[in-house]
């Protein structure tokens, strides 16, 4: 699997931890949308797409399984939200 492709759209919300929000293409062949850039306490991080469960609660759609697989995701997309600067 290879990410081919990162579009950052940045959130200008005063008092909003969200700073962006990115959609990633895997192998030109499948697309994961609306992955939240925010600002955490220890600096930016990403939330994968998830959805309010019927608890009140909240789950991942779509998420990497592995720590691998999910630094490759945070690294690509940071990389491209610190370029819109």
């Amino acid at each position: 699997m290879k990410i081919t492709s990162v579009n950052v759209r940045k959130v200008e919300k005063e008092d909003s931890r969200m700073k962006g929000i990115a959609s990633v293409l895997l192998d030109d062949c499948f697309a994961i949308h609306d992955i939240r850039i925010i600002e955490g306490d220890n600096g930016l991080f990403i939330a994968m797409p998830s959805r309010k469960t019927a608890t009140g609660g909240y789950r991942d759609i779509v998420h990497p399984i592995n720590p691998e697989t999910r630094k490759d995701f945070e690294d690509a997309i940071l990389e491209a939200y610190k370029k819109e600067d």
